[in-house]
């Protein structure tokens, strides 16, 4: 994500601090000292928000160690001021796996609010609990609120909140996945909408949250619809089979006038019958700005490159696609290159059976 910062690596998963995190902290801090004067209340919320977030990470981790039972990877975790960001590789496709990652993040707060109230329990400092709140009571008493908090909020069945996650499990035990999608969708609309009406009324932070949750909800959907669309369709029938290669002794110049008079954003180079490489359009803008149009395409080449054999499905190319933040995937046959996938290419792929799935039912009406 941008403006992202990567502050840590726990359990073989990058965890990220994204720039207006500081905003948040920055905020609460000169919050505190506007309405109390003093720096010790400052470090107080200061460290209080912290361990709100440390909470959030760890109900992040939730989710992506659980996934990681299911053999799914957790491409990093990502701290928000309004949450948590945990981007796995993929979501479980059995409703069972699913309920269960999405149930581990709540399920961590649980634990953490039972312990906090074992604890205080066990230390009689339960006194003045129930007049306790967010920025008034001791720090163990608002740490066990906001995990409760936590907990409750996020079981919202607010698709794609984890409660909208949990419903749309649930339903998906009992219809199509596509429509139960749609389904948990609509609903998470409709809390959306309710959030948004609240906060215009009460408090401006749950607007931020409605929008949050009408976009993933929409996002959500239509990401559904798109896999269950390309399901079972071989990489064959949508990969683009007239392309230009470039050779790794040409110039960076050579490169130029494909670019200007093709339609390819990377190209695929070649030594001889071997692909060794693919030139993308931003490494060559960046190659142009610093070496100029005389550099070999070899020294700014991408060598690491993902590739795909013509014999997959299009609907686990499309997923390669864009796990790896890259635009085109190469398509092998017996280790010969014969075609080139990218996101544009199956977005028209889309398009085209879409209208002729339109066209097959009015013929048939």
């Amino acid at each position: 994500m941008k403006w992202s910062w990567k502050v840590a690596r726990v359990a073989g998963i990058d965890v990220f601090i994204h720039s207006t995190f500081f905003i948040l902290i920055a905020w609460i801090g000169f919050s505190y000292w506007v309405t109390q004067r003093s720096l010790n209340a400052v470090a107080n919320g200061i460290i209080f928000i912290l361990l709100l977030f440390l909470f959030v990470l760890m109900h992040e981790f939730g989710h992506a160690l659980a996934a990681r039972k299911y053999g799914i990877d957790t491409r990093d975790i990502t701290l928000l001021p309004i949450g948590g960001l945990a981007r796995l590789e993929r979501m479980p496709k059995e409703p069972k796996q699913e309920l269960w990652v999405a149930f581990a993040g709540p399920l961590v707060n649980l634990v953490i609010a039972i312990l906090l109230f074992g604890w205080l329990l066990f230390t009689n400092g339960l006194g003045g609990l129930f007049t306790a709140t967010v920025t008034e009571g001791s720090l163990l008493q608002r740490l066990a609120i906001v995990n409760l908090t936590l907990l409750l909020f996020n079981l919202i069945p607010a698709f794609p909140m984890d409660g909208g996650r949990v419903l749309r499990a649930f339903l998906a035990m009992r219809m199509e996945y596509t429509q139960a999608t749609q389904t948990a969708a609509t609903i998470g609309q409709g809390f959306a909408l309710i959030f948004g009406l609240v906060g215009l009324l009460f408090n401006p932070f749950l607007i931020f949250i409605a929008l949050f949750v009408w976009i993933g909800a929409s996002q959500e959907s239509s990401s559904v619809q798109v896999k269950e669309a390309i399901s079972g369709i071989p990489i064959k029938r949508a990969m683009l089979t007239q392309f230009q290669t470039l050779d790794h002794n040409q110039r960076l110049s050579d490169a130029i006038d494909a670019i200007l008079t093709g339609y390819q954003q990377d190209f695929p180079v070649m030594k001889g019958d071997e692909m060794v490489g693919i030139l993308t359009r931003s490494a060559l803008v960046k190659g142009l700005a610093k070496d100029g149009p005389t550099a070999n395409i070899a020294s700014v080449m991408d060598q690491s490159f993902i590739t795909a054999d013509s014999n997959e499905m299009l609907e686990r190319v499309s997923e390669r696609l864009q796990n790896c933040g890259c635009h085109t995937v190469p398509i092998f046959e017996n280790e010969q290159l014969i075609g080139l996938v990218t996101m544009d290419n199956i977005g028209e792929f889309l398009m085209i059976q879409s209208a002729l799935k339109r066209s097959s039912i009015r013929q048939g009406v």
